[in-house]
């Protein structure tokens, strides 16, 4: 039977580049590797393809294969022997390769950062806008004094393991009809560390890191709004075999204020006012954050309209200046009024032409026939 054509084979065309070539090969021995594929076809098209990547890999057997095709007149042809004796490597060798390993492990003793930590704390309102120093207790792993992170009992040392020699993984070698097959699992003596700890810290029991409360000074900055999130660099969990700590992100929650509300940069409130002073006009004291200040109420001024204090705001939390505060005029409707009131608002109402309750209740009557037809 005739070969396929090794550019068919991978599924190219032959102006393919190499990673080209590179890339057809790894998706397809991965898709019919023995070790993956059960098919009884598997094992044939995988020493296919590989046999076509042996050859379009390497540019010396290309350029022949270009030209001559299958026949090589300088070594009898390309055929047959590209599997026999081939080290398929497992899920450690061949695999590595097709998910970028490249063959090469992590050192199981290399220095491992700190895992992060978040803290969720509530301040005042006032705080928020104009910031607070303050001290917090953390919970976080620490690395053990007593063995400097070690685990090892005090004057001793860990041993490299006689297994794995220190690399953390185990090789498990075997021969089979295929080739040599070669895989590799995190080592059951060390559990992966690479070391062994005979004689354990009495302190952190040979874990070389002890639950400990953290004394952390807070610096929050003046405008800072609820839900902020503050980096402490170095303040999270220890790292492992010297590595870095972590770092602490504290999680800001603002309590609502009784009188101001916040937008922003912005603060918002609102004044009741009564119907003499938006109708002659007034000069009330207004609270905000840095004390009272007086504002003037125009002759006329409507409920609902804003006045603007300029400044009174929440510091800029990135930049310069503050915010505004925005007050609300409310006009407050008298309760309980007596007598000599009552007859008062009835003749300013007929003095400034206003509708009094007997007009006001014929305009209702109209209402009534226009939309029910009576």
């Amino acid at each position: 039977m005739s070969k396929r054509d090794f550019y068919e084979v991978l599924g190219l065309g032959k102006d393919a580049s190499t990673e080209d070539i590179k890339k057809a090969y790894r998706k397809m021995a991965r898709q019919y590797h023995p070790d993956v594929n059960k098919a009884a076809d598997a094992e044939a098209k995988f020493k296919e393809v590989k046999e076509a990547y042996d050859v379009l890999s390497d540019d010396q057997k290309r350029a022949v294969y270009d030209q001559y095709g299958h026949v090589d007149p300088n070594q009898g042809g390309f055929g047959g022997g590209g599997f026999e004796g081939a080290d398929f490597g497992g899920f450690g060798d061949i695999f590595d390769m097709f998910f970028g390993g490249g063959g090469r492990r992590s050192n199981p003793n290399a220095p491992k950062r700190g895992a992060d930590l978040q803290y969720t704390m509530t301040i005042e309102f006032k705080e928020a806008v104009f910031g607070k120093e303050m001290d917090i207790q953390i919970p976080r792993t620490e690395t053990c004094d007593d063995c400097s992170g070690s685990g090892a009992k005090r004057g001793t040392k860990p041993e490299t393991c006689s297994v794995c020699k220190g690399t953390g993984q185990q090789e498990v070698v075997q021969n089979t009809a295929f080739g040599r097959i070669v895989n590799r699992r995190v080592c059951s003596t060390c559990n992966g560390q690479g070391k062994i700890v005979k004689e354990k810290c009495a302190t952190c029991h040979g874990s070389g890191k002890l639950k400990k409360q953290r004394n952390i000074h807070l610096k929050i900055p003046a405008g800072v709004d609820d839900g902020a999130q503050l980096r402490v660099s170095g303040e999270g969990e220890a790292g492992t075999r010297g590595g870095p700590p972590g770092d602490l992100y504290v999680v800001i929650r603002v309590k609502s204020h009784e009188f101001f509300e916040r937008e922003g940069d912005d603060i918002y409130c609102e004044v009741p006012l009564t119907f003499a002073q938006v109708a002659l006009g007034d000069e009330i004291e207004v609270p905000t954050l840095t004390g009272k200040v007086k504002l003037k109420i125009p002759a006329g001024t409507q409920t609902g309209t804003y006045f603007r204090l300029k400044g009174k705001g929440v510091p800029r939390l990135r930049g310069y200046g503050q915010g505004d505060q925005h007050v609300k005029a409310v006009v407050v409707t008298p309760s309980n009024l007596s007598e000599e009131q009552k007859e008062l608002l009835k003749e300013f109402a007929q003095q400034s032409g206003e509708h009094t309750h007997e007009k006001n209740q014929s305009f209702f009557d109209r209402m009534k026939k226009a939309f029910l037809g009576e």
